[in-house]
């Protein structure tokens, strides 16, 4: 009965009412057979007992009893359907070359003739007698691949001698000499390595997930730092504009006071001119009549028109300007200190930005010339007019008096600070590692060097082709320097002051960068006080 239901189809076991597998399968008298419960239903709904499928009417309700036959083959129909559903290939798993439609699991693999076979395609092999000789192994993907084309030989070798796979044939012929191993047990070893490697891809992979945290949480710092920037910015540049702001609002009504009270004393002096004018307009207009008067009464009145009433000087009275370009000046005067503490304020704030960065620079012994004497913690140097006996390594200057930091940089921003009170003269900067240090030395950026020098006390110089030739205020006491590789500058700092001094813009570094320091000659004492590094403390 199982083959039988093996040669049957579903459409077999469906019910012509619901179009199901039978539930609980009856037939009626005309032989045809429906699911129990959708029989009944179709005699209640069209209230007549009529075959749904050849319309024969009964007379009455037949009485219903179950196929027994038709239960039990649907019962193995659904045992079979689910034997076939569990030995459907499932993806990594060689199919049946011969199902057609759903593939079901191969079972075995016929070398002779280049197929995988189900547990039902497979029963040929294992009944017809010129089959049976075929040689079957285990199921294997792709099995035209792995058959030798010189010898039409399933290939179970590896030659590690050549790294190919070869079949029994070829090792007694082409590989006799060569070091071949059963293809299980080079892939049992090649599986071990993949895994190590596959282990490296994920160490790989872990160490850039790990990168990309690390750069997204540099961009966040970078834009949390960009903001307080600006935000500090904004606030001391708006504070600037409202104090211009009320300023100009001061300004303008000061001026409109001062122009208001002139403009006041002028209506007043008007005021008293036209008074003086219409008394006089009047004593004019008496007098007129008095002249076409007769001769007594002109002479009786004589005396008392020809008196002029008592009137002001108007030839010493002046109307006083003020004086409006000092009020401006003043204004103008205090903007300006208002603006120079606000650019103070800036200053400082970047100041203590860059001084985040502050790195621990000692001076490298191997790179200093002969003549420079070290204290012994590295963090000083002065000239000497005793020249040592050193060693003429690569590292060291031979000509000019300079020495090196021990530290280099080749990314990110580092920053330092330099003590050169008592000084008259020095040298500072960074230099490329390539730059040159034999003999004179060429001090300028396209020679490696980025350099900010003093001489004679007082002058002070950006070495950068041409010299740029600077006007401070005050004389540093302590110089800062810092340096952003990515953004190629350089930039010096008066540290008490809280001013930039010079920055060496768009640079282009390739090399390592070292900090260096020259004392310059000591001039018989006058330019004895050392350099010193000194430990950076940010401002307030």
């Amino acid at each position: 009965m199982s083959a039988a239901a093996c040669l049957l189809s579903e459409e077999h076991f469906l019910c012509s009412i619901c179009l199901d597998v039978f539930n609980t399968p009856v037939t009626i008298q005309c032989g045809h057979n429906f699911c129990r419960n959708c029989v009944t239903e179709n005699w209640r709904i069209n209230r007549k007992c009529q075959c749904p499928v050849c319309k024969k009417l009964f007379d009455k309700i037949p009485e219903l009893h179950v196929n027994i036959f038709i239960l039990e083959m649907v019962a193995q129909f659904r045992q079979s359907a689910v034997k076939k559903a569990s030995e459907v290939a499932k993806p990594g798993e060689v199919p049946c070359d011969i199902c057609t439609g759903i593939k079901l699991k191969a079972l075995k693999s016929c070398v002779v003739c280049l197929a995988s076979f189900c547990e039902t395609h497979l029963q040929r092999h294992q009944t017809v007698s010129g089959l049976k000789r075929h040689k079957l192994i285990d199921p294997l993907d792709k099995l035209e691949d792995r058959i030798c084309t010189k010898h039409d030989e399933l290939m179970e070798l590896f030659c590690k001698t050549d790294q190919i796979c070869v079949c029994q044939f070829c090792n007694g012929s082409d590989h006799e000499t060569h070091d071949v191993v059963p293809l299980r047990e080079e892939y049992a070893g090649k599986k071990i390595e993949l895994e190590s490697t596959q282990g490296k891809f994920q160490q790989m992979i872990q160490e850039r997930q790990l990168k990309i945290q690390e750069l997204r949480r540099s961009a966040e710092l970078s834009k949390e730092a960009a903001d307080k920037v600006t935000a500090d910015g904004v606030h001391v540049f708006f504070a600037l504009l409202q104090f211009a702001e009320t300023g100009l609002a001061e300004l303008t009504e000061q001026i409109k006071k001062k122009q208001a009270i002139t403009a006041k004393s002028a209506e007043g002096f008007i005021r008293e001119l036209d008074q003086e004018i219409s008394e006089l307009m009047k004593r004019n207009s008496e007098a007129q009549q008095l002249s076409r008067s007769d001769h007594l009464h002109l002479l009786q009145n004589f005396s008392s028109l020809n008196a002029f009433p008592n009137m002001k000087d108007w030839n010493k009275v002046n109307l006083h300007q003020p004086l409006f370009e000092g009020a401006v000046a003043r204004a103008v005067a205090h903007l300006k200190e208002t603006v120079n503490r606000g650019t103070a304020k800036l200053l400082q704030a970047e100041l203590k930005r860059v001084q985040q960065y502050a790195v621990d620079v000692t001076l490298d012994p191997n790179t200093a010339h002969p003549k420079l004497v070290l204290s012994d913690d590295g963090k000083q140097v002065n000239h000497s007019d005793v020249e040592k006996n050193l060693p003429n390594n690569p590292e060291r200057f031979s000509y000019c008096v300079m020495v090196l930091g021990k530290q280099s940089f080749s990314s990110g921003k580092f920053y330092y600070e330099v003590e050169v009170k008592g000084k008259t003269k020095w040298d500072l900067g960074v230099t490329s590692v390539s730059a040159n240090r034999k003999g004179q030395v060429t001090s300028c950026p396209q020679a490696g060097y980025w350099t900010l020098q003093l001489r004679n006390g007082n002058e002070y110089i950006a070495l950068a082709d041409p010299d740029v030739v600077l006007s401070l205020r005050s004389q540093p006491q302590k110089v800062g320097v810092f340096v952003d590789y990515e953004e190629g500058l350089v930039t010096f700092y008066d540290v008490d002051a809280a001013v930039i001094i010079y920055s060496f813009t768009d640079c282009s570094f390739i090399d390592k960068l070292h900090p260096f320091f020259s004392p310059c000659f000591n001039d018989g004492g006058d330019n004895s006080a050392p350099l010193r590094v000194s430990v950076v403390h940010q401002t307030d």
